[in-house]
Order: C-alpha cells, then structure tokens, then sequence
C-alpha cells in the first residue's frame, strides 16, 4: 500500500484540465495584488462568533506569500477559490494579527491549468521572494513544486493532489487529499457492512490508477470487493455502464469525477439502480449536478475535507467571513478549498514571532501541531509526516462526510480512517 500510494500520486498528467477536475476530488497572467483592504460591516457577524473578530489588526511592512491559482484557461477555471483565500487574508489582517503581526500581501499568480504557466507562476514565486505559497488548487503541482521548495520556500495546500505536494520535502498539505478520501469511503463502507462496492471512475489515469492502488487495497482491508468501472469524460448518458455494473448487485456505488461524470452516472443510477446507496465526493454536490439529478441525490454520503453548510463553529465563521470579505462569492463548491489553504497557513503560523522568511515559516509549520482546520468542523492537522504513510506531507488523515438530502448536508461527521491507513501500510 505505501508504494502504491506514491506511484498513484507521481502517475503523469496527460490532460492538465481533465486532472485538475480529478485532483479537485481527491482540485500568462501573474499580477501582484492591490493590498488596500476595507473593514467590512460587522451587523450581520452572529453573535456567537463575536470572539471570532476581535478586530486584532496587523501592522508594519507585508508578509509577502504567494497565492497560485488556476484561472483563466480554455479547462477548468475556479476564481472562487482565490477570493476565498483573499477573504480569508482580509480577515487574518483584521483580525488574527496577520502573521507575526504583519499584514499578509498576496502575490498572485494563475497557471490557466498549462504547464508553461506553471512553471512561470513558480518560478515567479521564487523571483518575488515570497516567504511561502499557497496553492488553492491545480493539477499542475509536479510543474510547480520542485522549483519552489529547491529554492528552500515553502508550498502548502489544502489538499495536496500532486505526487510532488504529497512527498517532497518543505511541501504541507492540511489534509490527506484523494488518499484520505478514498480511505474514510471504505471506513465509512466497513461500519454499514457493505461487501461489495462498485466504484465509477472517471477515465483519466490518475484517477483510475489512483482507484487500483489506493481504493482496492483499503477496501480490501475493510473486507469489501471493490468493482472499478471507467467512465469517460463527458459521458452524456452512462447508463450502460451502470446497468452492467448492477448486475452484480453490489452493496453500495461510488463516484469518483467531476461534474459531468457524476451528472450522467447519477441520472443513471436514479432510473436503473433502485435504492442501492451511493458514495460522492465533493464534486457530485455541484449546483449543476444537483440541478440535473435533483432527488437521485437524496441519501448520497457525500466525501470531504471541508463543511460549510452545518452549524458547527469552523462552518459558521467560513460563511461569516466570505458574506464580510467577499459576499459576491458562491460558498458552495470549492471556494472553501482557498478560505482553508489560506487560513490554514496563518493558523499554523500563529506562534511564528520576528523576522519571517521562508526558513522561519517551515520551521514553524514543522512543528505545528493540532491546528483547528478551517471549515474542517472540528477536524485539526499536525505537520509531523504521521498522518498518511508515505506522504509525509499529509498533515492530517480525516475526513468529512455527511448525507445530502433536499440539496442540503446532514449528519456531518469526521471520520478517521487511521486504522485502515496502518492495515493497509
């Protein structure tokens, strides 16, 4: 399992959007920021996370870090994800001190998911002496990461979905990425006594060789038969494919794709497979997956590393802060994977006092230890290469689930699937 991990993760690239849209599961315009911030209104703050805004400001010269994105490309496109990461800045500013009470400036850059870009947007981080990145999301880590950490800066992530982000030295990531998810459906499967899953994967190889070396594995340790079968692309109707997956007549179904794989497998399975109970992550909770399946969702346990839709108080200030900073931003879809890479960082570095340059940061992200996880309902991370074997980046294993009913999540939960981590290692 350990060395299946990492050839899942190094597994190359051939189609940067289509990867991106598989990382964002498990994921050229550089501009530096304007950094003049406005206070936001506090009437619509809750009262309950008054102590959430103690209106601490950061002062003197910026931190400089760099933001990376992946934003106007012919692919995939998500600029949610850096006005949440933005949002989240302005609050730290405001309100935690920035780092080491300095306010945090941005250097922006947006790979447009190629790989020239990307490596022009790392190697521009590397020009502007930032004192760490953060990386919102993009399938394109391998291009990035080894030119920033051999420039001794640190990269850091959310969610780590590269091999480079998982195992290379100076890289965090503040949760287990497609490794944890895949880990926590086959904990989540082992307690409902499931023995026979059918899993449909998307038809790119690092999300099906991903499903052979990490999902077959945990699964198995579970107990549980985990059927693989591909869709490709753009699939507008997989009903064949579903069809002959259910004849088996497995426990329970998985979906591992974007958006529109997880439209054409849902509508499917809402005509063809009864009751049957089904396993999403992220991505199948789309607004438009949602407005295309509508109650074929209803009962789907849904696979994260975030909640901002409960009451828990991680899930309240991420809603509190985007309707303050950034009220133009949807909340839903993966706009929180930049709020979390962001904030994760500045909460991280909370101890980190003087001069702050990237040997100082590593030094305090190595020895972080149980940081709240943003939105992460109540999840916190360690940088210690404990949390997943083999990714010494993985900062923490869990996961969060729920069940979507009416549109909405319900029984949040954090599942922890160290146990089948340690089995299968």
């Amino acid at each position: 399992m350990i060395e299946s991990v990492r050839r899942a993760l190094s597994t190359p690239r051939p189609r940067a959007s289509i990867a991106l849209a598989v990382a964002s599961l498990l994921l050229a315009g550089c501009a530096q920021e304007d950094d003049a911030d406005t206070q936001g209104s506090t009437n619509d703050t809750p009262a309950a996370l008054a102590s959430a805004f103690p209106g601490k400001k950061a002062d003197g010269t910026p931190v400089r870090i760099g933001l990376i994105t992946n934003e106007g490309g012919a692919g995939i496109s998500q600029p949610e994800t850096r006005e949440a990461a933005d949002a989240a800045r302005r609050y730290a500013n405001d309100n935690l001190g920035g780092i080491a009470g300095r306010p945090i400036e941005y250097v922006i850059c947006k790979t447009k998911e190629e790989p020239a870009t990307a490596r022009d947007c790392a190697n521009r981080m590397v020009e502007q002496k930032v004192a760490a990145v953060v990386l919102t999301s993009s399938g394109l880590g391998d291009s990035m990461v080894p030119i920033v950490t051999r420039a001794g800066i640190p990269w850091t992530t959310a969610l780590a979905t590269s091999g480079a982000e998982g195992t290379s030295n100076l890289a965090y990531s503040w949760t287990g990425g497609f490794p944890a998810s895949m880990t926590a459906m086959a904990e989540y499967a082992k307690k409902q006594g499931y023995k026979n899953v059918v899993t449909f994967v998307i038809d790119v190889p690092s999300a099906v060789g991903g499903a052979q070396s990490i999902g077959k594995p945990v699964f198995d340790k579970a107990g549980i038969g985990l059927r693989i079968v591909k869709v490709a692309v753009g699939t507008p109707d997989a009903s064949p494919q579903v069809s002959a997956a259910l004849q088996s007549k497995p426990d329970a179904v998985a979906i591992i794709g974007e958006s529109t794989v997880c439209t054409s497998v849902l509508q499917a399975m809402d005509t063809l497979g009864g009751s049957t109970p089904r396993m999403v992550l992220q991505p199948c909770t789309a607004p438009a997956v949602v407005d295309a399946v509508g109650p074929g969702l209803d009962g789907a346990q849904v696979f994260s590393s975030f909640d901002v839709a409960s009451d828990h108080a991680e899930a309240q200030l991420y809603r509190a802060v985007m309707k303050r900073y950034s009220p133009d931003t949807p909340n839903g879809g993966y706009a929180a994977i930049g709020y979390q890479g962001a904030l994760g960082l500045v909460r991280a570095l909370e101890g980190l006092s003087g001069e702050v340059t990237p040997k100082t940061v590593a030094k305090a992200l190595d020895s972080a230890k149980d940081v709240a996880l943003p939105a992460g309902h109540g999840t916190t991370f360690t940088c210690d290469s404990q949390a997943v074997p083999n990714l010494k980046a993985a900062c923490s294993a869990k996961e969060v689930t729920a069940t979507l009913n009416g549109g909405k999540l319900e029984k949040v939960e954090v599942i922890d699937p160290a146990p089948l981590f340690e089995q299968a290692g």
